[in-house]
Formats: C-alpha cells, structure tokens, sequence
C-alpha cells in the first residue's frame, strides 16, 4: 500500500512543477492526458476561462465500439486521433502538452504522436 501512495505522491509533484510552467489559451490551448488503469481521455483546456474546449475518452460509446481493449496503446492511438480531429473542426491547430506528471512513454507518448500525426502542433 505504501508504494502505491508514494508512486502516486510522486507523480502529483511533477504534476505541480509541470502546471507551473505551462498555461492554456484559447488560441493555444493546454492538452492534457489522463490515464488510469482502465481507461485513457484527453483534453484540451483554455485555462484563461477554465473551460474545457474538447475532450476525448477511451470509455466514450462511440469511440470504444472501435476497440479491443480501453486501456492499450492502441486505445491511445484512436484517442490521439480523435482529440486532434475534433480540434480541427473547433479550428485549433497549435496546443501545449501536459503529460500530467506521468513520464513520457507508452500510452501518453503514443497519444501525443498520433495527435501530431493528425494535425495539432506543440
């Protein structure tokens, strides 16, 4: 129990040192990853207001209808594409990335590949 409260402790302390340097726009807005065990969502955040402009989830019906598995890389793959299409059709192009305090590999570094791939800049 207690590596999982320090892991945790960790990542919430990365978290706050990444929030303090990064900030969302509306014309650049901040995309943010979460990811659990289950499930990963993404979402794209004008911090001046504090709205949320666009979100996308592996636990969405729409979305998990193309998946195997809500969890793997390639439910990051479908999520990273989806963020970066609905983006565009809000007219966004250029965001800055918050990987949430979680270390830039796997399923977050995936996510953000296929967002490039799809048109968003950062």
């Amino acid at each position: 129990m207690r590596v999982i409260a320090s892991s945790r402790t960790k990542r919430l302390k990365r978290k706050k040192s990444i929030r303090k340097k990064i900030f969302g726009t509306s014309k650049k807005p901040r995309l943010t990853v979460f990811r659990s065990n289950k499930y990963i969502s993404a979402q794209l955040i004008d911090d001046t207001v504090g709205v949320t402009l666009v979100c996308a989830s592996s636990s969405e019906k729409d979305l998990a209808k193309k998946l195997k598995s809500k969890k793997d890389r390639e439910a990051a793959k479908i999520i990273g594409k989806a963020i970066a299409e609905r983006a565009g059709k809000k007219g966004i192009k250029n965001v800055v990335f918050d990987r949430n305090g979680y270390l830039f590999h796997g399923r977050v570094k995936v996510l953000a590949d296929n967002a490039r791939e799809n048109g968003l800049n950062f």
